[in-house]
């Protein structure tokens, strides 16, 4: 039986590469497309490459024994295509691992292109048919055609949320004489860009940000923010010390000049290996473009700023998992289709490409004539896919993978070993010991 995949951002090519390689064919759709020499795009992509980054390029911390170290083990012990992509065109980010997007796109699409079982089929789907095994991973702007489908074969409505787009500046317009390299958090290698503000500094840009006019809001706009990816003006107003304590937190950033930590600091992540070009860590936002240049050139070494992009704000649709999902992420009404990436209800780079390998697995096994088997909750990926398919209905938020979704330790381990970082090296080791043992069974049976 053939594979349909939608979506070609992160979790849809996952899934294509996926399942080919486990024999099938698939046809691989992406409504992103070039008519007559012009782009049709949506509101927050630029291109209509196959896994553009529209946000931050980074996959998150790459330090052993993390919830996001795990889950990536977890992907390279399962053969993620895209992981290994994300590997190869890593730029240097500390602790964390972060990719060149343009070469990212680009060597997915020659991986796509070299894979004789996908087709790629450049149009919008706006129908789903029971009879064809399918999985959803058109992410967080899924067209309105497409969604009303969507809402027509689950019967429950749709939860909105919005994220929002760091900017981007030329390397060249940055103040070197301004700012230091370090770590971020005091981790990792000194790869980020510091730029230090005094208390003075802080105040006035804090005073401009709050007085910045947003954005128009857009028909199609409701503004629903997920609470871990606020814009800074939203931050900004819930008091004069909340950027202090989030995106512009000093600690372990001391400026190695003045041998002092800094009343407050912005860090900037390079985009690519040519390090011409960084991006704003944390600074979502949803100014408009002339007042964003005229807040972020208060910051000290950006007073001459080139922006490369802007801050944005885009919709992010996704269905209520849990009511909808069964464990091994399929309709419970309607066993055949699928559903991964952000659209499930994860939220984050790599969980959208680990629910996508998953979601790979799976419709392999059913176009095989097989029953999936459940991925084992002791897992990072299991863990995951059990809070999206358990969670409370009516409070329903996408997630992050975190320790907080992980299986605790039994309560007689909790109270023996009171290190909180030696427990989360035992449930690591016990991940990735049960992800083993599932991944070998799949391959015997597959």
């Amino acid at each position: 039986m053939k594979i349909r995949v939608i979506g070609g951002g992160l979790a849809g090519p996952e899934a294509a590469l996926t399942a080919a390689r486990l024999g099938c064919e698939v046809d691989l759709y992406e409504m992103r497309r070039i008519v007559d020499g012009k782009p049709l795009l949506t509101p927050a992509h630029q291109t209509a490459e196959f896994g553009e980054l529209v946000c931050s390029n980074s996959l998150k911390s790459e330090s052993p024994n993390t919830a996001p170290w795990l889950l990536k083990q977890e992907m390279r012990r399962g053969a993620s295509a895209l992981l290994r992509l994300a590997d190869e065109t890593a730029v240097p980010a500390g602790h964390a691992l972060a990719v060149d997007r343009v070469e990212f796109s680009r060597r997915i699409a020659e991986v796509i292109e070299r894979e004789p079982k996908i087709r790629v089929i450049r149009e919008e789907v706006t129908s789903l048919d029971s009879d064809e095994l399918t999985i959803i991973a058109t992410g967080p702007l899924t067209s309105d055609a497409l969604s009303r489908e969507i809402l027509r074969i689950t019967g429950s409505e749709h939860l909105s949320f919005y994220d929002s787009i760091s900017p981007i500046v030329d390397a060249e317009s940055i103040d070197m004489d301004r700012v230091y390299f370090a770590a971020r958090w005091d981790k990792g290698t000194a790869d980020y860009i510091n730029c230090p503000m005094t208390r003075e500094e802080y105040d006035r840009f804090l005073d401009a940000l709050i007085a910045a006019e947003a954005a128009e809001e857009k028909e199609w706009e409701k503004l629903d923010y997920f609470e871990s990816c606020l814009p800074i003006e939203i931050l900004a107003s819930r008091g004069r010390d909340t950027l202090r304590f989030g995106p512009m937190k000093p600690v372990g950033l001391r400026d190695p000049r003045t041998g002092k930590t800094p009343w407050a600091v912005v860090q900037l992540r390079k985009e690519n290996l040519r390090a011409d070009s960084y991006n704003l860590v944390g600074f979502q936002n949803h100014l408009k473009w002339g007042e964003q240049a005229r807040v972020l050139r208060l910051i000290p070494g950006l007073e001459n700023a080139r922006f490369l992009r802007y801050g944005q704000i885009h919709r992010n649709t996704y269905i209520c998992a849990p009511a909808l999902l069964d464990e091994t992420l399929r309709l419970k009404k309607q066993p055949t289709i699928l559903f991964a990436g952000q659209i499930s209800g994860v939220e984050g780079y790599t969980e959208s490409i680990a629910t996508g390998m998953l979601a790979g697995l799976y419709a392999a096994r059913l176009a095989a004539g097989a029953e999936p088997v459940p991925i084992p909750r002791s897992t990072a990926l299991g863990s995951l896919v059990h809070y999206i398919t358990h969670a409370d209905v009516k409070d329903f938020q996408p997630a992050n993978i975190t320790f907080d979704l992980l299986e605790p330790l039994q309560e007689e381990m909790r109270k023996k070993i009171r290190d909180k970082k030696e427990r989360h090296r035992i449930q690591c080791e016990r991940s990735l010991a049960a992800f083993d043992a599932w991944w070998a069974a799949q391959f015997q049976t597959v």
